[in-house]
């Protein structure tokens, strides 16, 4: 890590850290990525828990300290995010209504999707393992029909300002078309498709996708 830099991010390639990696890479700001691997356990290693005693993802190093949390990291930027793209600065109205939807996600709809990506944080029968993840898919196409329906006539999930929601909302569109859930997301969330597509055409968002080995939308 580049000690000279004030901004780091760790990261795991398709995590909810996806999120806070795009809004970074759209501030234009200088910052190191590093990759938690996962698949090796590295964040339950004690070089990782020293920066994120929770193990989890995404973590940001700034100049006074480490922040975690997906809402905490994108609030943090924002101020950023909007200077860079020549927004002007929200309300405190605005600001609450961003910080409502992010907590939303987090705690419902990523909460959901947990019940069928980490089963075993809820379950240690194969029966109480089954169980689970079948309540998780059924619980989990009510909330992506939900923010299908808000994207409705939008450009973008807040109307037509790009915010730090709408990485976010990206996570999630990702996480739909993957195996756990395997949905036909073109198919059956056609307006969150097409939201997705044109994140996907920031130049930002396409360099963070090929850093992260992630295929396009």
């Amino acid at each position: 890590m580049n000690t000279d830099v004030d901004l780091a991010l760790w990261f795991w390639p398709g995590a909810c850290s996806l999120a806070s990696h795009i809004v970074l890479e759209e501030t234009g700001l200088a910052y190191d990525e590093i990759k938690v691997d996962f698949a090796a356990g590295a964040q339950r290693q004690a070089e990782y828990l020293a920066i994120n005693p929770k193990g989890r993802v995404p973590a940001l190093k700034v100049a006074d300290g480490i922040l975690t949390e997906t809402p905490a990291i994108l609030t943090y930027l924002q101020p950023a995010f909007r200077a860079a793209l020549g927004q002007s600065q929200p309300s405190p109205l605005e600001v609450a209504r961003e910080l409502e939807f992010m907590c939303w996600l987090c705690s419902t709809v990523h909460v959901a999707f947990a019940h069928i990506s980490r089963t075993e944080r809820y379950a240690r029968s194969p029966e109480g393992l089954a169980e689970v993840k079948a309540k998780g898919r059924e619980t989990c196409r009510p909330l992506w029909e939900e923010i299908e329906a808000m994207i409705v006539g939008r450009s973008w999930i807040m109307g037509d300002r790009y915010t730090v929601l709408d990485p976010y909302l990206l996570v999630f569109w990702n996480w739909g078309r993957g195996e756990r859930l395997g949905y036909d997301m073109e198919r059956d969330f056609p307006h969150w498709t097409k939201h997705a597509r044109r994140l996907y055409e920031r130049p930002a968002v396409r360099r963070v996708y090929e850093r992260e080995g992630l295929s396009a939308p």
